[in-house]
């Protein structure tokens, strides 16, 4: 079957342009360098599921003119990654069903702190409504299609990337044991994060995304969680293998599930 990727964001944590940054990349003409922080949303069968929800979740969904959405996977809690989780409320009053989150135990605990209110036994009106659903490296369904999980490491903090069929997605990795590589290689569609091209605590640099690129052996590999240091988009382009490219917020492409 065929499934739509849709890319919500391809920036990285503060995203492009930067707040109070003068240089060229925040200052560009082209489309392609705005970025918004990563997230991903995924077609499928009718249903719509996002890959984590960041600062500009509200804004991303309506840009995409997202009417549904059945639930929303997080890779990890950092709050790029998740400090949009709030405006599922429109969600929950369109659909009168609370929304579906697929999560680890760490992302669990830190969205039970960091939005105490929605957690909280006396049960205030207006706040969003959560099925919360607990998940590891073991395989999952929606809708009956399965999602394997994949463990990497943002310096030492887990994360989960996801493979749907033919298509993967890693954000924040900057370690990833070889049995998870094993889940993803040779897929046909492989999104990886690529902050810029120095050495990094905690993410990938280009070096290092193209070398994983390398090893996983993907038809098709595109970077995201890019940083305004990485450079313009048709800068960047100029310098990748012929079957790497870069994100951009917008694009869309088809896989098979």
């Amino acid at each position: 079957m065929i499934g739509t990727v849709r890319i919500l964001g391809s920036g990285t944590s503060q995203g492009i342009p930067m707040i109070a940054c003068g240089c060229e990349v925040c200052h560009s003409n082209d489309p392609r360098d705005n970025r918004l922080r990563a997230s991903i949303l995924l077609e499928m069968n009718g249903s719509n599921y996002c890959v984590d929800a960041g600062p500009d979740f509200r804004y991303q969904l309506l840009r995409e003119k997202v009417t549904h959405l059945e639930g929303i996977l997080f890779t990890h809690e950092h709050k790029d990654h998740v400090a949009g989780l709030d405006d599922v409320r429109a969600f929950n009053f369109f659909s009168q069903k609370p929304m579906n989150v697929y999560c680890s135990h760490n992302v669990d605990h830190a969205l039970r702190r960091e939005f105490h209110y929605i957690f909280d036994e006396k049960d205030y009106p207006g706040v969003p409504k959560l099925n919360m659903i607990p998940i590891d490296k073991n395989p999952l369904q929606l809708d009956g299609i399965q999602v394997i999980p994949i463990e990497v490491l943002h310096y030492k903090l887990p994360v989960l990337g996801f493979r749907i069929g033919n298509f993967a997605y890693v954000t924040d990795a900057k370690t990833v044991a070889v049995e998870e590589r094993e889940k993803i290689k040779e897929v046909d569609i492989l999104i990886v994060n690529a902050l810029h091209k120095f050495p990094h605590i905690s993410h990938f640099n280009l070096d290092e995304a193209l070398a994983f690129i390398a090893d996983i052996q993907p038809k098709q590999a595109y970077l995201t969680h890019i940083s305004h240091l990485f450079g313009k988009h048709e800068d960047i382009l100029e310098q990748l293998p012929e079957n790497v490219s870069l994100l951009y917020d917008g694009m869309s492409f088809e896989f098979e599930f």
